[in-house]
């Protein structure tokens, strides 16, 4: 009866630590939650209203000018980009003051990422300042990558 009652409290402990484990997970990833869709830009708007199909595989540019040298930015869009996006891509080595992410994916989700990057610096809660410049959806995609990498210097 002992063994029994050993192996039962085990299980017990494993899923409570299981829980806390999921729960740790959920309040980590609440900080990086893109908000609801109310504040679309003009071109992202006229983007949207060209296509009927939000899960089209596109390519997109997105130029960045600000602090986009500092590793928490960048490890940030990565994070973005994979984990909570799956989106394929490559973010340029920061060179001055500007780098340029380049990204393939559904469009939807594409268009999520942009609005992220468009926040990001005031989302994120970094001290970096962070301006996106300009947005192009004009390349087609090429399938080249299988995951998002971060150029370096």
């Amino acid at each position: 009866m002992s063994a029994s009652k050993n192996m039962h409290s085990m299980t017990v402990r494993t899923l409570l630590l299981a829980g806390m484990f999921l729960f740790q997970i959920l309040a980590v990833s609440s900080f990086c939650v893109v908000p609801p869709q109310s504040k679309i830009s003009a071109s992202h708007l006229a983007m949207s209203s060209n296509t009927d199909n939000m899960n089209e595989v596109v390519a997109c540019r997105i130029l960045l000018k600000g602090d986009v040298g500092g590793g928490y930015y960048r490890s940030c869009v990565k994070n973005e980009a994979t984990q909570f996006r799956n989106l394929c891509g490559t973010m340029t080595p920061p060179d001055d003051d500007t780098a340029e992410i380049y990204v393939e994916g559904k469009r939807k989700t594409v268009e999520g990422f942009v609005r992220w990057c468009e926040r990001a610096d005031k989302k994120v809660g970094m001290s970096q300042i962070i301006k996106v410049e300009s947005v192009s959806y004009e390349d087609e995609p090429t399938g080249l990558y299988d995951g998002f990498y971060i150029g370096t210097n």
